[in-house]
């Protein structure tokens, strides 16, 4: 057999360097830089070389020049040529076209068993020990601008560790939904089908909402909230601006769908006369199958009143789980508490008595409270308090105690009750 002969790239090796790009990714292992950057270092005045037998692309490598650095970004060997030196020629003719462009410092970053490691030691470059760090954010450039346009937005990673409290629902969610979403792999392996749509459900206030987008943070998808109300001022009716909508979010690699207040689309059919909510009913159930078909993207709906669904729309095969969502217990209104309540502080307030005094309370409530407390411990200090009470004192629990008096609660008994009837009934785990 001919030894391998080193030239320039040319466009039409681009099909033959692409299989020898994908014969050299390690096995069960992401590339640092993947094909797009390859190519995309290669066509905007890169540095590209291949090693060819006949017509056959044997091996390739690829360098971005940035100023009097280059950064190697390719270095692929066909299986049958490893082992033979070609990974230490290739590095050889490339760096000598990029001295020629007046590069002087040269910078690799690979796996430790990527193709192409040890021509770099062979080479002379040195390992040095770094921290690679990264990020990908699953938005082509091309969604950029439809995500926009449907109001849509990456929102920060940090969501889902800012939840405080409601680990009951915290745990099932992320063992539930964000686990096969997140290792769809190991998933697969287990034989578990990647949940595509769920309905979270339970007294107002409780975080539905607040779930979803951090559900979508911690997967690092995009967030698009599809509203009822908006549909209903669309020309041509809701069923028609429902399914103009999706047929967008199609074009999506990604998403977290989000529709609150699900039981205005979705409201139980067969009254008499017909609601004028039928067809956009109709849609929405012919939707979900559809967008069931694609992996990557949720459908996150969530309702008050999740009694008053139609049925249909609860049936297996369209959604995978009914989750509540409930009032927090006493552990995650303490956590709740101790978010809002500064820090500084924080050890001469007794929380327990705030927790036993917030019982009815939903997060935003708890919220509400606890700014309402410290708002009046800091008229106090600037202003004055009542009685003897010495300026420039933090908030002490009784601020916190006046507070929750002052405020009317979200949740009543009535509703617990009905909740927990829902959750016998039609909540699927």
């Amino acid at each position: 057999m001919p030894a391998p002969r080193v030239r320039d790239f040319h466009d039409d090796d681009l099909d033959q360097v692409v299989r020898v790009w994908e014969e050299s990714r390690a096995p069960g292992r992401h590339a640092v830089h993947g094909l797009a950057e390859v190519l995309a270092a290669i066509r905007d005045d890169g540095v590209a070389v291949v090693a060819t037998v006949g017509e056959v692309v044997v091996a390739a490598a690829a360098a971005r020049v940035t100023g009097d650095r280059a950064w190697v970004v390719l270095v692929a060997i066909a299986k049958e040529w490893r082992g033979q030196g070609l990974g230490s020629a290739m590095l050889i003719e490339l760096e000598k076209r990029l001295m020629a462009r007046g590069v002087h410092r040269l910078s690799a970053l690979l796996g430790e068993d990527d193709t192409g490691a040890q021509a770099l030691r062979n080479r002379g470059y040195q390992q040095r020990d770094l921290a690679y760090f990264e990020r990908v954010v699953p938005l082509q450039p091309a969604e950029v601008g439809l995500l926009g346009e449907l109001g849509g937005r990456i929102l920060p990673a940090d969501l889902w560790d800012a939840l405080a409290g409601m680990e009951r629902e915290k745990q099932v969610i992320e063992r539930r939904i964000v686990l096969p979403l997140d290792d769809p792999d190991m998933a697969e392996e287990y034989g578990v089908q990647p949940p595509r749509a769920v309905v979270l459900f339970g007294p107002p206030g409780t975080g539905k909402t607040t779930f979803a987008k951090a559900v979508a943070s911690r997967l690092g998808w995009p967030f698009l909230e599809v509203f009822p109300s908006r549909l209903a001022a669309a020309g041509g009716g809701q069923a028609l601006a429902l399914r103009e909508t999706f047929a967008e979010i199609d074009e999506l690699e990604h998403a977290v769908v989000f529709i609150d207040e699900v039981e205005e689309i979705a409201g139980q059919r067969g009254g008499r006369p017909p609601s004028t909510t039928e067809g956009v009913t109709n849609e929405l159930l012919k939707i979900i199958p559809a967008f069931r078909e694609r992996g990557n993207r949720l459908l996150v709906c969530a309702t008050n009143f999740v009694r008053s669904l139609d049925p249909a729309l609860l049936r297996h095969g369209r959604f995978d789980y009914v989750i509540p969502v409930g009032a927090p217990d006493a552990a995650a209104r303490a956590a709740i508490w101790r978010r809002y309540i500064p820090p500084g502080i924080l050890g001469a307030i007794d929380v327990d008595a705030l927790v036993a005094a917030s019982e009815l309370f939903t997060p935003a409530d708890i919220e509400f409270a606890a700014r309402k407390g410290s708002q009046h411990a800091l008229e106090a200090a600037v202003y004055g308090g009542e009685g003897d009470r010495p300026q420039r004192q933090g908030p002490v629990t009784a601020d916190y105690l006046a507070a929750l008096e002052q405020t009317r609660p979200t949740l009543t008994r009535a509703m617990l009750d009905e909740f927990t009837e829902d959750i016998e009934s039609i909540a699927r785990l």
